[in-house]
């Protein structure tokens, strides 16, 4: 892979060859903590940098570290590395064959960082301060961030000042980027809530005490103390996905066991859920006699973005890519992402990048999303991705605390699209986001100046404030031409 080229048009030069990185990680998708070919492929596509390379023992993470000519402050950049357990179902020729995908994009986010390594290495002699990059595996569900965090991967640069990450969207326009100051993500936490009462014949139900009714109070009661309990403006998703009790029609059941997935969207309503729901299922089986032993797993932190953080976000897309490629979110997602546990630890934020091909979204037109055995995702975008990646450590590590953007030779305030980045009358349909569809995009103020620290002022830059998808203007086709996709193509 080329090693010399420059922010301002090295990602070009850098396309086919991400590109190429890319499909051959989606050919061999692994799951979980342990990835030893993609890690492989991961090494193998640093060498030839001046890298200080760190690998895991526990799980397959790998840290580089990229010294800059100058002192300064360190800045992490995280991909994802980890796959799903989903058999492939989109025709491409260069398809999973295992039983595994890339259904949520990983394969891109990594060749991503690979390709943002690459162009600050090619400027290293103007950053000051370092860059870490984190290829972690085991996000989908796995704990990898936890695992990796805890065998020291961020302290292996030196103390870090801000972190970012982004995600690939299937269903979202092409090269659209998108963030928000405070929760972005939600936390995940699942309880398992397991009901005793005493068996008995069904004939005679008095003599036993039947589980299955006593736990359907319990799921009744849940659903009632987080309606009204919690915050409307702090809120809590519950869903009871799970309610496994009895052998027979004519046995009364001793046990019922019930799960629980519960989304909240700060640290201090997920602490309460894990104390309080508890409670509830332990005392509404009490008042029936029975006992509720209660298991509560917290499975993701709420993903809380440093607001000075997203501002830079903001800015940075802003001037790479015009004004017309980036909104602003209204609302959180309820998804959950372990990127939350790096945010937990230093300021930073995390963001979307649509990655549905040029025009396959529209009000009537809905591509397959993320999780989805037929989701694709247009890689043609990968080298907008690492563009925006580096110009994120670059806006940190610039002398002066250069502006965030002004490695793509422009200066944060001017936010003029180029004319092949101008937005269109296509709009998002109202699946994109799970956002409410009765508000509209209005025009917001962000922030970013030199150096911008978590606690600076705000202070103006062009943005957008996405309030419904259906508002929203599509991003137009990429500078560049879409590679070739033959054989299999698009699906």
């Amino acid at each position: 892979m080329t090693a010399g080229v420059a922010l301002e048009d090295g990602a070009d030069v850098l396309l086919d060859e991400l590109v190429a990185l890319r499909r051959e990680l989606h050919a061999v998708p692994e799951v979980g903590l342990d990835l030893p070919v993609t890690t492989g492929i991961v090494l193998g596509a640093l060498e030839g940098l001046d890298l200080e390379v760190t690998t895991g023992t526990g799980s397959s993470w790998v840290a580089a570290v990229l010294r800059g000519a100058h002192p300064g402050p360190v800045v992490a950049l995280r991909a994802d590395t980890d796959a799903l357990p989903i058999t492939e179902d989109t025709g491409l020729g260069f398809a999973s064959a295992n039983g595994s995908m890339h259904a949520c994009g990983h394969d891109l986010h990594t060749a991503a960082l690979v390709g943002a390594a690459r162009l600050l290495h090619a400027g290293r002699e103007s950053l000051h301060g370092s860059v870490l990059l984190l290829f972690q595996p085991g996000e989908e569900g796995h704990g990898g961030a936890r695992a990796m965090l805890a065998e020291g991967a961020l302290e292996v640069a030196g103390p870090v000042s801000a972190a970012y990450a982004l995600h690939v969207i299937a269903d979202l326009p092409h090269g659209v980027v998108l963030t928000r100051p405070g929760p972005i993500m939600a936390a995940y936490t699942v309880l398992e809530v397991t009901v005793t009462g005493r068996g008995g014949h069904g004939g005679r139900p008095h003599e036993g005490l039947d589980s299955i009714p006593v736990a359907a109070q319990v799921v009744s009661a849940l659903h009632t103390h987080v309606d009204r309990a919690f915050d409307a403006f702090d809120p809590v998703v519950l869903t009871v996905g799970e309610f496994h009790a009895g052998s027979a029609p004519n046995v009364v059941a001793e046990r019922a066991v019930l799960r629980a997935g519960v989304r909240t969207f700060s640290e201090a309503t997920t602490a309460r859920v894990a104390l309080e729901l508890p409670r509830v299922a332990e005392r509404v089986a009490a008042a029936f006699g029975a006992t509720a032993e209660v298991v509560v797993r917290e499975v993701m932190a709420p993903t809380v973005n440093d607001p000075a953080s997203a501002r830079v976000l903001a800015a940075t897309a802003t001037a790479l890519f015009g004004p017309g490629r980036y909104a602003e979110l209204a609302n959180p997602r309820t998804g959950s992402e372990d990127f939350s546990e790096v945010l937990r630890r230093v300021p930073g934020a995390y963001g979307y990048l649509g990655a549905a091909a040029p025009g396959a979204v529209g009000p009537d037109r809905k591509p397959a999303g993320n999780h989805s055995p037929r989701a694709f995702f247009d890689d043609s975008l990968l080298g907008d991705a690492a563009r925006l990646l580096a110009g994120l450590a670059r806006h940190h590590l610039a002398p002066g605390g250069t502006a965030a953007g002004s490695a793509a030779g422009r200066p944060v305030s001017d936010t003029s699209a180029d004319p092949a980045h101008a937005p269109d009358a296509a709009t998002w349909p109202a699946h994109a986001l799970d956002d409410p569809p009765d508000a509209a995009v209005r025009p917001v103020t962000s922030a970013v100046e030199p150096g911008d620290a978590p606690d600076a002022a705000d202070r103006p830059v062009t943005g957008a404030v996405l309030e419904a998808p259906d508002a929203v203007p599509a991003a137009p086709a990429p500078q560049h031409p879409a590679p070739d996709r033959s054989p299999g193509g698009q699906p």
